[in-house]
């Protein structure tokens, strides 16, 4: 495909195929997305279906190696652009020596004599070289369309240049026809080469700058590293890493990249994880961590199990996730695809229309201005620029958002996202770290404190519960800050977990109790001194936890779901945008509004279930509010879906991820700044590249019909209106490609 038209003629033919629920063709990724019923149709009868229509496709091969893939389009694309080049090159040196030609011949410029037969056959001998090498596949395509009944820009510079060839070559075999025909006897074999070569050098630097366009897709494939150390039953060998298993240990060293996605099994390292998150700190990886493949491992010598390689891999998914979201189609492009089906055969007519009025309209009829304004009309409105208007933008924002560790899932959200006025923050794991830590611990009176959570960590170490681990880490760490608790676990006996309330054990023959005041209060305990300090937690979002030992309250811990570092400033970053901001959570609303204050956020709807999430969610739409929900939960999942854009954090659960549309790589609120400020960026873009793509036909169109000429003498030459279509078309890209430095922040 070359053009807007080709685009439309092969979603037209798709779009009309029984069976065929949605198509979407992309022209820069030259690839159909198609949703269709099996029953009615296969995916072969899809491929026929486009080409009947003159194009050429084949089905994608199942189960291919993604960075194998790109590194096969880029191999094409980089060869598409080196033909392109030569091609143009040569023509254009042809050209500058057939202008030059034309202009030493005898009398007029264009005028055919005698003594110029010999000048005119090598023109001629030039012309046909570069039509049938330089330009053939124009004329080649414009014949398939015309034989399909459709048309397409090959069509537009297949009739404009070879109206002017057939012309100068009648011209030059029989001159005398043209004098008795009271018209000059011209020749335009300069204008044909000239036309071709300039077309061609903004296919070549169209072809470049639309490489550009997909460089962080290549890149990311390219972190895939080609081989992975492994040891299998005691030997260490270097395999190709498509021979890796799940399952394998593979080794890594100081300073190299990891092979595979997988967890530690032993030693300790700092990994760049970068290329995931955006982030630049390493991270600290031992024993049971998880680790990503491509990553690359800055210190320490790890052990790793496979536990996915391949096409199942993390890098393989944000590969995938990233070529489909470059893949789909804005809305806004429907306008410039509604166009571009009806473009050609509009131009084609006005240009018929344009020769018509230059035969009519003058007072002597003249053959060459009719020839030359009818041929600048067809060369000049070649469709590129609408066809790249849009997708180069989604292409180049999708990839300047993976690089900030924001993944966009395709033209469709990115525009719905530009549109947002309302955000909905989740708050567990959201605006706050979702992993809950005690934040104050009291004794009773008369009680040691190595002691009390020498027991309480005892039996919290038995329970699975997110406090009780809370407990555990808490008293690890008055161990490590120099406090009495050793951390080694006392013998326990009757241990018993009682579900919402607590658990109770015997330890070292002490009666002890863990958990909520109603706990304590079953058992007739009361809270003595730390009843009026619980309180004030309560008060505050903090959650108390109790420990009573042989009878009698002992002490207590506030455990809290402390809010992110930056939460603050990011909700107040986006309210200074324009944008109102809530909070939904299924948490107590006395927590809900501690947290909420913290944060800067007024709004709060609290105390709601996953399907109260969802109705919150329905009620602003209703309202006209455009809503995005930023959530982690696997209850959070029917809000994402349901909400206008759901952006799902880093931290959340697989289940959140698919139902979002936009994967935040990293776990920082920063991040949704990023995203939004990208789409509407990405969205201005979009309207300036329409706008001058349209703009530049309204006008351009007119002024090769020759407006101007009665009023100005002004005549647009078929040379300068194939140099400005290619002008066109590049700066559409170029305009896109800015993107690639815009500041997120």
């Amino acid at each position: 495909m070359t053009c807007a038209s080709c685009q439309a003629n092969v979603q037209r033919a798709l779009t009309a195929t029984p069976g065929v629920d949605k198509a979407a063709v992309n022209l820069m990724m030259h690839e159909a997305t198609i949703t269709f019923d099996p029953s009615v149709l296969n995916a072969e009868k899809l491929v026929a279906a486009i080409n009947d229509t003159g194009y050429q496709s084949h089905l994608p091969v199942a189960g291919a190696d993604v960075a194998a893939e790109d590194e096969i389009r880029e191999v094409e694309q980089q060869r598409e652009y080196r033909a392109l080049r030569t091609k143009a090159l040569v023509s254009l040196t042809l050209g500058g020596g057939a202008m030059l030609s034309m202009l030493l011949m005898s009398g007029s410029a264009h005028g055919v004599h005698g003594g110029d037969l010999v000048l005119l056959t090598t023109l001629l001998a030039a012309t046909i070289f570069v039509m049938g090498w330089a330009g053939r596949h124009f004329y080649t395509r414009a014949w398939s369309s015309f034989r399909h009944r459709t048309s397409d820009m090959n069509t537009l510079i297949a009739v404009g240049t070879g109206a002017a060839f057939l012309y100068s070559l009648a011209a030059t075999l029989e001159p005398g026809w043209f004098v008795t025909g009271s018209a000059r006897p011209d020749v335009y074999y300069e204008a044909v080469i000239l036309i071709i070569a300039l077309v061609l050098l903004g296919n070549a630097m169209e072809a470049r700058a639309k490489s550009q366009t997909t460089r962080a897709l290549r890149q990311l494939a390219k972190l895939q590293p080609s081989t992975a150390r492994v040891r299998r039953e005691g030997v260490e060998e270097e395999i190709a890493i498509a021979s890796v298993r799940p399952g394998d240990i593979v080794l890594v060293r100081p300073g190299e990249r990891i092979p595979v996605d997988g967890e530690v099994q032993s030693g300790t390292g700092a990994v760049d994880e970068a290329m995931l998150t955006g982030e630049s700190m390493p991270v600290e990886k031992a024993a049971g961590d998880r680790v990503i493949g491509a990553t690359v491992n800055k210190t320490g010598a790890l052990e790793i199990k496979a536990t996915a390689v391949g096409s199942a891999s993390m890098l393989a998914s944000i590969v995938r996730l990233m070529k489909e979201a470059q893949s789909s189609q804005a809305p806004v492009q429907r306008l410039a695809d509604r166009i571009s089906a009806v473009f050609v055969p509009v131009v084609i007519s006005i240009a018929i229309a344009t020769f018509a009025v230059w035969m009519i309209v003058p007072e002597a009829p003249s053959f060459a201005p009719a020839l030359t304004a009818a041929v600048s009309v067809l060369i000049i409105a070649c469709p590129c620029a609408m066809g790249l208007a849009v997708p180069t933008a989604v292409m180049v924002a999708t990839g300047r958002g993976a690089a900030a560790g924001v993944l966009i899932k395709g033209g469709e959200p990115l525009e719905r996202l530009a549109s947002i006025d309302t955000v909905v923050f989740d708050k567990t794991g959201t605006l706050t770290e979702g992993k809950p830590k005690v934040v104050e611990f009291v004794l009773a009176p008369d009680h040691d404190e190595a002691n009390v959570l020498s027991l309480a960590a005892a039996i919290e170490r038995k329970s699975e519960h997110p406090l009780a681990e809370a407990i555990v880490t808490f008293a690890g760490h008055r161990a490590l800050v120099g406090h009495r608790f050793s951390g080694d676990d006392p013998p326990i006996d009757n241990f018993a977990a009682i579900p919402g309330r607590g658990a109770r054990a015997t330890v070292e023959a002490h009666q002890v109790l863990i958990g909520t005041e109603a706990l304590l209060a079953d058992v007739a305990i009361g809270l003595g001194p730390l009843a009026a300090r619980a309180k004030g937690w309560a008060d505050d979002g903090k959650t108390p936890v109790f420990v009573a030992i042989n009878g009698k309250a002992a002490g207590a811990f506030a455990i809290a779901d402390t809010m992110r570092a930056n939460a603050k400033a990011i909700v107040a970053a986006l309210q200074k945008r324009g944008i109102r901001v809530l909070m939904l959570t299924g948490d107590r609303r006395a927590t809900a509004a501690a947290i909420a204050a913290q944060a800067g956020v007024a709004e709060v709807i609290a105390e709601v279930l996953p399907d109260g999430k969802v109705q919150a969610i329905k009620s602003l739409q209703e309202a006209g509010r455009r809503v995005a929900m930023v959530g982690d939960g696997i209850n959070d999942a029917p809000a994402l879906a349901q909400a206008d854009i759901g952006i799902a954090m880093a931290s959340g659960t697989d289940i959140a991820s698919e139902a979002a549309d936009v994967a935040l790589m990293r776990s920082d609120l920063e991040s949704v700044v990023h995203a939004l400020v990208l789409a509407r960026k990405t969205m201005k873009t979009m309207k300036q590249n329409l706008f001058w793509a349209f703009v530049y036909n309204v006008i351009g169109i007119p002024i090769a019909a020759g407006v101007l000429y009665p009023a100005f003498g002004v005549l647009l030459s078929p040379i300068l209106a194939s140099a400005a279509m290619a002008f066109s078309s590049v700066s559409v890209v170029t305009n896109s490609l800015r993107l690639r430095g815009v500041t997120l922040s």
